[in-house]
């Protein structure tokens, strides 16, 4: 399988996409700090656009209606062979789905659901978008990760709507847990118990690849965003938790390659 097709392989998160109340200085931002371009997208929720890097889709953003006082945050899009089914897959474990299954245009279907915690998340089922169609390269999204209050109960959530396979290290002070499609990391859940923000509750956040985390950490400041942990290194490299100018909080990363 080479590494196109394993990113829609279900369960595999496949899109990362953002809903702001200001589009045009969000991709200012965004533009600025990972270099994307931006070419129009399925108008089905308002106003969206696809972000490009080097030619090639790696994320979406959209356009809150004016009348939605909503906080902004990264959502990824798992992958799905059928939105329908796996939207009903999310109802009877005990998630919920708030907005479709509903089709964006020709490029596919989707449906935005939360698990049982109230964690966000996106099912996609491709028709001719397929989704991300790089990864691994300095601006794109490298990984994505569930922070929630413990693991043993949500994973569980995560396996009977797609099947995964599960590796849990788990002892009094850790608590992390590997989400596997035929054998492949995908994500992760990682309970922070009391830890986890107030403000936010359960998230998944989304890791983007960066060339120098020190300099993109300051680029973000400069840019008009916030550093929430300042640039420190960890098992998977250099990293550092920021947010752009609403507030969407993400974290960027130079992998340990």
């Amino acid at each position: 399988m080479t590494e196109a097709a394993a990113r829609h392989t279900p369960g595999t998160p496949c899109w990362v996409s953002l809903m702001v109340h200001r589009l045009a200085g969000t991709q200012e931002f965004y533009g600025a700090l990972f270099g994307w371009e931006f070419r129009p997208g399925p108008q089905q929720l308002g106003p969206y656009v696809r972000a490009l890097l080097d030619g090639h889709e790696v994320a979406g953003i959209g356009q809150l209606p004016a009348d939605r006082h909503l906080p902004t945050a990264w959502t990824p899009y798992l992958a799905t062979d059928d939105a329908g089914e796996s939207a009903q897959a999310v109802y009877s474990s005990g998630g919920t789905v708030a907005v479709g299954p509903l089709d964006a245009g020709d490029a596919g279907r989707m449906a935005i659901a939360s698990d049982p915690s109230g964690a966000v998340f996106g099912l996609w089922q491709a028709a001719a978008h397929l989704g991300a169609s790089t990864a691994g390269a300095p601006g794109t999204p490298v990984w994505n990760e569930l922070v929630t209050r413990e693991t043993a109960s949500i994973v569980k959530f995560y396996q009977a709507v797609f099947g995964y396979e599960a590796e849990a290290v788990v002892s009094a002070d850790f608590d992390f847990t590997t989400l596997l499609v035929d054998k492949r990391p995908v994500a992760s859940l990682h309970g922070v118990g009391h830890a986890l923000p107030r403000d936010r509750g359960a998230h998944w956040m989304t890791y983007f690849e960066v060339l120098d985390t020190d300099e993109a950490a300051q680029l973000v400041l400069d840019l008009g965003g916030h550093v929430i942990r300042p640039p420190h290194d960890g098992a998977t490299g250099r990293a550092a938790v920021v947010s752009d100018p609403e507030g969407a909080v993400f974290t960027i990363v130079r992998s340990q390659r």
